[in-house]
């Protein structure tokens, strides 16, 4: 096979070997030999076909994960939505919790007033920030809401690194191609399709190109609309998006066609028609993972914490290795004050083999509040061995900081806290915490400086809000006491603590 058989050079046929190399995946050999294969005087056909294939698999994304929101689209987008929607219907003002889920003061929430989810996809780490300084001053990417910076940058990027591997130049210049000629031999056309759209990143040509074979096929063809309506999605035309998710599947009833149509109303901020859709779907496609899955993410996202449980068990009856339905799971019980049920679950992520820093941290939390304490460090050391990256490892230190308070070691909290600053200068729980040490230490000026960064660096947490006001009322600052209070109320509506301290501080102004 590829090499000389009992002595006699039996060379395999170089096009067949270039398959080969494809099946295997090892795109870049196929890649070569295709090039050298078109060289040759009759350029073939196959030859072409297979190598924009390989090039094309060496750069794809799934488009139905892909889900990255950044500040431009954000800002520019023109969308026109109600300023005001009804409770319950709308992901930009998730509103308090309806699904009985745990409070703020119980699980941190994110910039957009969600908890934290379990598990960190694209879709979590975007949101809607009230503003556009809010967007720009939250630095903390997976754990807040924070829009990355803009996806079509990224494309963008993804398409000039291609360039720099072929020193003459890209494969097939795409302002020559005569789009027309093309349309009309579909299987050639697909190919070329997909190299636009992934490799070259040139939506406005891929668009075209479909819209002509779709032409061509006469609008039978249901895969051509589904790319055409990919297109539009990406050039932020969602209603027309829609019309053509809705053309394929009239024609063709296709799970991914349900999913990229799902992806289209969460964009317009229809999360209620998403779930519907995905309903109608499982009607269809009973049991079908991806399908449950997607509603258990929007009633997370809506805050319905409840409701999104259900449904990932659901998911885990149909496949019981779906590590984001056990480690949402997981999450919420941990958060439920059920840290043993946790850590039966993040046992089993760790028996189907996920070894990394962000599960080791969590059984050392769990093992921790299940009072396991031979092995909580053991996790936390492993977790700091596995981190990849200066958050992570700030992240385990944060947490130890926690472990040595519950354990009564302020000295070696004040330690960790510090160490997590060290790792990441960002860390606004971390500024918060150190805050309150210093307080029992008596230096207020320092807890007062700390307290200030930790609420310009996330303005959504209530704690360094509420933890400023009750310092500033103690040194007799009462107007700055009033301000904090407030904002720490905008942050968390039903915090006794702080409705309590408003209430004395009227008092106060009454009697002034």
């Amino acid at each position: 096979y590829g090499g000389p058989a009992g002595g006699m050079g039996l060379e395999l046929e170089p096009l067949f070997q270039a398959w080969s190399y494809f099946r295997r995946r090892k795109f870049r050999e196929c890649s070569d030999l295709c090039s050298q294969l078109l060289e040759r005087p009759p350029g073939e056909q196959a030859a072409w076909s297979l190598k924009t294939r390989a090039l094309t698999e060496m750069v794809y994304v799934d488009e139905i994960d892909m889900d990255e929101e950044g500040i431009a689209e954000m800002i520019l987008d023109e969308n026109a939505i109600a300023q005001v929607a009804r409770p319950g219907t709308s992901l930009k003002l998730p509103g308090t919790s309806q699904g009985g889920g745990p409070s703020p003061a119980v699980r941190p929430v994110t910039q957009s007033g969600r908890p934290i989810t379990g598990f960190v996809r694209p879709s979590t780490q975007s949101g809607r920030p009230s503003t556009m300084e809010q967007a720009m001053k939250t630095p903390r990417t997976a754990l807040t809401a924070r829009p990355i910076t803009s996806a079509s940058g990224r494309y963008v990027r993804l398409g000039t690194a291609s360039m720099i591997t072929n020193p003459d130049g890209p494969f097939i210049n795409l302002s020559r191609l005569n789009l027309s000629k093309y349309a009309q031999k579909p299987k050639l056309a697909k190919a070329l399709f997909e190299y636009i759209f992934h490799h070259e990143n040139d939506f406005k040509n891929a668009l075209d190109l479909a819209a002509l074979a779709t032409e061509h096929a006469q609008f039978k063809d249901w895969w051509w609309k589904v790319q055409i309506g990919k297109c539009y999605y990406r050039l932020g035309l969602y209603r027309e998006a829609e019309k053509q998710f809705k053309s394929a599947l009239k024609q063709q009833d296709m799970v991914d066609t349900i999913l990229y149509l799902a992806k289209v109303y969460l964009r317009l901020d229809q999360p209620l028609t998403a779930l519907n859709l995905f309903k109608q779907g499982l009607d269809r496609f009973p049991g079908e993972v991806t399908l449950i899955c997607g509603i258990a993410r929007i009633y997370e996202e809506m805050n319905n914490i409840s409701s999104a449980a259900e449904y990932y068990k659901d998911v885990l009856k149909q496949d019981n290795t779906h590590v984001e339905a056990i480690a949402c799971i997981g999450s919420n019980h941990f958060y439920s004050d059920q840290p043993e049920i946790a850590l039966r679950f993040y046992r089993r992520l760790l028996q189907m083999g996920v070894y990394n820093c962000q599960l080791f941290n969590n059984l050392g939390l769990c093992c921790f509040y299940a009072q396991q304490y031979d092995m909580t460090l053991s996790s936390f050391e492993r977790a700091l061995f596995l981190a990849e990256n200066e958050e992570e490892t700030a992240d385990v230190w944060y947490n130890l900081g926690h472990v040595a308070v519950g354990i009564g070691d302020l000295n070696l909290a004040y330690q960790c806290f510090k160490l997590t600053l060290v790792n990441n200068n960002d860390h606004a729980e971390a500024y918060n915490n150190l805050a309150v040490l210093e307080m029992r230490k008596g230096r207020i000026e320092q807890a007062r400086v700390l307290l200030q960064t930790a609420s310009s660096l996330a303005p959504h947490m209530y704690e360094p809000h509420y933890n400023f006001a009750i310092l500033s009322e103690k040194v007799g600052d009462l107007q700055r006491s009033y301000t904090a209070a407030q904002k720490s109320e905008e942050a968390f509506p039903g915090h006794v603590d702080t409705q309590q301290l408003i209430k004395q501080l009227k008092q106060h102004f009454a009697m002034l």
